[in-house]
């Protein structure tokens, strides 16, 4: 019993996200007024918000009307943080639309328009480029270990800081049959080993999403949401392992014989972990894993203006969340008008170290933001 109770201790200090509060939005605008009115300073403020968890998503709109009790750029910086980590819940009740859902023909009506046009249109559209601007945001946690040549017990606190905005990078990237070809594929960057992750697999193609949803007979009515002025049918959907072709590839994870001491490069000069480096491997994550999620689709034309993916990994992954959202919107390329990515929101979890000889291990919060512009067909 005791080794059990010490164990759910190790966990509480190696989970930074443990004691979140659940709030709702509202609850969070009623915070940011009442901060506000007790004069708190933006890095009070900020250190507030870094301890929260929304139950709802934090729609543009209401990013909108908290401006004026925004106190400054560390608080600004957190709310960005709070509306990815909250992208793939439902909005709150009161910018839900009241309309009375559609009848199963008319919901099979609109699933057939959208697969028509995710399989003939979207999957359909020539080469394009654009220019892409990625933002990163992610904790700090990392794993302390006891001075080389010591006989004790290990350190067992996580040094650990909150989620920050980290990096940002500018590309041109291209786009076939809808789906970005990744550019980092190939790249020999020291992804891992500086402390950071890289998505390599391709994005979420909603012609796949829909077809593997409705094989596997897991797609069904959700509610009506406005979004950018159009009233869009929002259907959930699952898909298991059996139908899944959802690939992931994440790099780098270590692979090391001496399991719990390897410091990722970047960490050196903080002391504690940097002392216990070993010759590691490192290895890309590649699985093929269910997921289910939500697509939002307008009821007239079938075009699909948001895909949400959620994958559902297995305990011993090192990643343990991966939350999705692509929103789409209209651009002009040439003489015609397209819908393409315009704005992604990736929230991740992982484990950047295997296990330690005690049971112990920490998860780091990795988080992206993808703006995607200037819409050209490829070559022009």
């Amino acid at each position: 019993m005791k080794r059990f109770v010490w164990l759910v201790v190790i966990l509480l200090i190696a989970s930074p996200g443990w004691a979140a509060k659940k709030m709702t939005v509202g609850q969070l605008k009623d915070l940011l007024a009442a901060d506000q009115k007790a004069q708190k300073s933006d890095a009070d403020v900020a250190a507030e918000l870094k301890d929260i968890d929304l139950t709802d998503e934090l729609t543009h709109s209401m990013m909108d009307s908290f401006k004026p009790l925004v106190p400054g750029q560390l608080t600004t910086e957190q709310l960005f943080v709070l509306e990815i980590r909250s992208a793939v819940l439902p909005p709150p009740a009161s910018e839900i639309p009241a309309t009375a859902a559609p009848d199963a023909t008319k919901q099979k009506a609109i699933l057939d328009k959208a697969t028509d046009y995710a399989t003939k249109t979207y999957a359909q559209m020539p080469a394009l480029s654009a220019s892409r601007t990625l933002r990163r945001f992610q904790d700090s946690a990392h794993q302390d270990q006891p001075a080389p040549g010591t006989h004790g017990s290990p350190v067992l606190a996580a040094t650990y800081t909150p989620i920050r905005y980290t990096a940002s990078d500018d590309a041109s990237v291209t786009f076939k049959n809808g789906v970005e070809v990744n550019p980092l594929a190939g790249e020999k960057a020291h992804w891992g080993e500086n402390s950071m992750i890289a998505l390599l697999g391709p994005a979420p193609d909603p012609g796949t999403v829909l077809q593997e949803a409705q094989a596997a007979g897991k797609i069904s009515w959700l509610r009506w949401e406005t979004i950018a002025g159009h009233d869009l049918a929002v259907f959930s959907y699952s898909v298991d392992k059996k139908k899944t072709h959802y690939a992931v590839n994440y790099c780098c994870f270590p692979e090391t014989s001496q399991v719990g001491q390897v410091a990722m490069r970047g960490q050196e000069s903080a002391g504690g972990a940097g002392n216990y480096q070993t010759s590691a491997n490192w290895k890309d994550f590649k699985s093929t894993e269910p997921y289910h999620g939500q697509v939002f689709i307008d009821p007239e034309t079938g075009v699909i203006y948001r895909l949400i993916t959620q994958v559902e990994f297995k305990g011993s992954d090192p990643v343990k969340t991966e939350n999705q959202r692509i929103d789409y919107g209209v651009e002009t390329v040439g003489d015609k008008k397209v819908v393409v990515p315009g704005f992604v929101t990736i929230d991740t979890v992982e484990q950047p170290f295997p296990d330690s000889p005690q049971g112990r291990y920490i998860l780091r919060h990795t988080l992206f933001t993808e703006n995607y512009s200037g819409y050209k067909t490829a070559g022009s």
